[in-house]
């Protein structure tokens, strides 16, 4: 009975540490293709996008197509240090509201808190690549939907950027690792996990809407039903069917200005399956 983002969708981006322009490139034209407004290849973001858009609040709303960025914030000088915990996720949103030309849009606004190579944040790695939540008034003044999520190319690459790094585990069974898109082992992982954040945010912002399980503390959403599915025939350990450029590196979704990207695929309310633009089905 909750709300889902059905506004258009304003994105303010935290870049949490020391981040490398090349970096930043990747992931803008990531968000930038999830906009209907763009034009991509098919299969496109922008495709992958309106499974998420088949969410509704209980007036029939959709989720937004539209997805802009309407903001960025760069904290290249660590405000809270280099290990945060889940709470000063929120002090990282306080500081750049304050800090930064936007201002706090608590109509349309999601944050987004990217954190770079060399911060360490609590249970990242070990429980989670990234996560949801909304910012308590007392913190930051407003409640508002946000997301975090890490760089593991350095701290857990074979955890949150799998399949372009294999866990030990998988070291004999044959299967190699896949070579990223943008040749970027820790930002082509990221984008998996900020598609996934992203969906879930939109589908069930208060953590009140789409979810399943009888307990709203531990939600599996939209995107963890679908974790590790990036293509036709996927499960097991086994991604499924994608596709590979002329230099062998794969993807599964063209973005703008040329780029692709591997992004996994969301749960459909309509297919009642996991679902992705690249299906052969």
């Amino acid at each position: 009975m909750g709300p889902v983002l059905s506004s258009p969708i304003n994105i303010y981006l935290i870049w949490y540490g020391k981040w490398p322009q090349s970096h930043k490139l990747i992931i803008n034209d990531f968000l930038l293709s999830l906009s209907t407004t763009t034009s991509n290849d098919h299969p496109s973001v922008a495709e992958w996008w309106r499974t998420v858009s088949l969410y509704t609040d209980q007036t029939g709303a959709n989720v937004s197509r539209s997805v802009v960025i309407a903001g960025e914030y760069s904290d290249q000088r660590y405000s809270h240090g280099t290990q945060l915990s889940r709470l000063s996720i929120q002090q990282v949103i306080a500081t750049a509201v304050r800090s930064a030309p936007f201002q706090i849009d608590h109509k349309n606004g999601i944050y987004l808190i990217l954190t770079s190579l060399d911060v360490t944040v609590e249970d990242f790695c070990r429980a989670v690549c990234g996560f949801h939540y909304f910012t308590f008034p007392s913190m930051v003044g407003y409640t508002l939907p946000y997301a975090w999520v890490g760089n593991s190319g350095k701290q857990c690459p074979e955890v949150c950027a799998y399949p372009f790094a294999i866990p030990g585990y998988m070291a004999g069974s044959g299967a190699g690792a896949l070579l990223p898109p943008n040749s970027d082992v820790g930002v082509d992982g990221m984008i998996s996990v900020i598609g996934h954040e992203l969906a879930e945010l939109a589908s069930n912002p208060l953590v009140n809407a789409w979810y399943a399980g009888e307990d709203p503390t531990a939600p599996v959403e939209i995107g963890d039903l679908c974790e590790g599915l990036y293509g036709t025939g996927g499960g097991g350990g086994y991604i499924g069917q994608v596709m590979k450029d002329n230099q062998g590196r794969t993807f599964n979704l063209n973005g703008t200005k040329g780029r692709k990207f591997l992004v996994q695929w969301i749960w459909s309310p309509v297919f009642k399956a996991c679902a992705g633009p690249n299906a052969l089905d």
